[in-house]
């Protein structure tokens, strides 16, 4: 056997490129149809967005560094290992990050990307490795370890079940674990009686209104959403802030799929208190988009398919810690099984969810709403 870790160099700008077209490719050659009918292929032009270190502002506060696992000379796995200097700082810690992970089911292979990654770290004076993360929390993040039979939605990750005991072997241990709940909404679905009740009262004592996104002033309502965004996690575990500037670049990749209805805030007495952004699972199209590629075809498919999608992902939902309590985490979630109900949706994933975030994962077993989806992020000392 002969297993090969090749890294990523940055002092050649043309190899570099041909190196990252190589990182970006490695899941078609993992992956199938057949074998794998759950796997979404990414669309590879958002891939390359999110390595883009001169690009994507993450990068102002981090580095990066690709690793390739070769094995006789084909390409078998891929790893990243990453600085987060903006978690650290606000932490006090020295964590390090891995992600954007992929392999064959071979152990041999996965330790040497692993082993790679953690001495990438170790020389930067890190003394955790953490992940996986794609590149941080504030994105796609978390190792897959229930839920492989159900279809991924938007901007989650999904992976085979073999990749979790490949973790374990290498060493790594659980840090916290992230899960998700399915709501269906289907027209003869009714809530209970005593939560409808529940977040009638409360709507009516607390003055609490909402609103839809207001696409026209998006620009506004972003930097609205920035605010409360940073304010309403900022005790939660893993938790980094987002610059402005990390904030409105993600929001502008995400205006294109963006449903203002789905995208709405709440306001107390004409005060912003909190929102909540869902999006239509466009999963459903990229599934159809099988190399990947916006053009030549994607983009159609992308601009006929989203009339017919009929699931959502809540993927933030936020509230300034002054006008939490009272009942309006409940008022959320009643207001998007309204929302879902009114566009006749067949039901929504509310994900992910910090595991013992009580305030958070209550409101939706109340609603009846199963816990379905598991992920898990793991850590190895260096």
């Amino acid at each position: 056997m002969n297993i090969t870790i090749v890294a990523l160099q940055k002092n050649d700008k043309k190899a570099a490129k041909r190196f990252i077209k190589r990182f970006i490719d490695l899941p078609w050659t993992i992956y199938n149809s057949k074998e794998h009918p759950q796997w979404v292929p990414p669309l590879r032009v958002a891939v390359w967005e999110s390595l883009d270190t001169e690009k994507n502002p993450f990068y102002k506060r981090a580095e990066i560094q690709l690793f390739l696992a070769e094995k006789d000379g084909k390409a078998v796995g891929r790893i990243a290992a990453i600085e987060n200097r903006g978690h650290n700082e606000f932490h006090a810690d020295k964590v390090g990050f891995y992600g954007f992970f992929e392999a064959i089911n071979d152990q041999e292979v996965v330790n040497a990307l692993f082993d790679s990654a953690a001495q990438w770290l170790k020389e930067r004076g890190l003394t955790c490795m953490r992940g996986p993360v794609n590149p941080s929390t504030n994105h796609e993040c978390g190792l897959l370890v229930r839920g492989q039979r159900q279809h991924p939605t938007i901007m989650t990750t999904w992976n085979p079940s073999y990749y979790v005991e490949l973790h374990e072997k290498a060493g790594l241990k659980q840090a916290k674990d992230l899960v998700a709940y399915f709501l269906p909404t289907d027209a003869g679905l009714a809530l209970p009686e005593k939560v409808v009740k529940y977040a009638e009262r409360i709507q009516k004592q607390s003055n609490i209104t909402f609103r839809d996104f207001d696409m026209k002033n998006f620009d506004r309502e972003v930097e609205l959403c920035f605010d409360i965004y940073n304010s309403a996690w900022e005790k939660n575990w893993g938790f980094v802030p987002m610059t402005r500037e990390e904030f409105i670049h993600m929001a502008k990749d995400m205006k294109m799929v963006l449903d203002p209805e789905f995208a709405f805030v709440a306001e107390k007495n004409g005060k912003p208190a909190g929102f909540m952004l869902a999006l239509p699972d466009y999963n459903h199209i990229f599934k159809r988009i099988r190399n990947g590629r916006l053009f030549p075809t994607g983009i159609f498919k992308i601009l006929i398919g989203r009339r017919m999608l009929k699931t959502v992902r809540i993927l933030t939902l936020g509230v300034k810690p002054e006008f939490r309590g009272g009942g309006i985490f409940a008022l959320f979630t009643y207001e998007s099984f309204l929302r879902a109900k009114r566009r006749r949706l067949v039901g929504g994933e509310a994900s992910w969810i910090l595991e013992d975030n009580e305030a958070m994962n209550k409101p939706w077993r109340d609603l009846g709403a199963p816990l379905y989806r598991r992920w898990r992020l793991y850590e190895r000392e260096i």
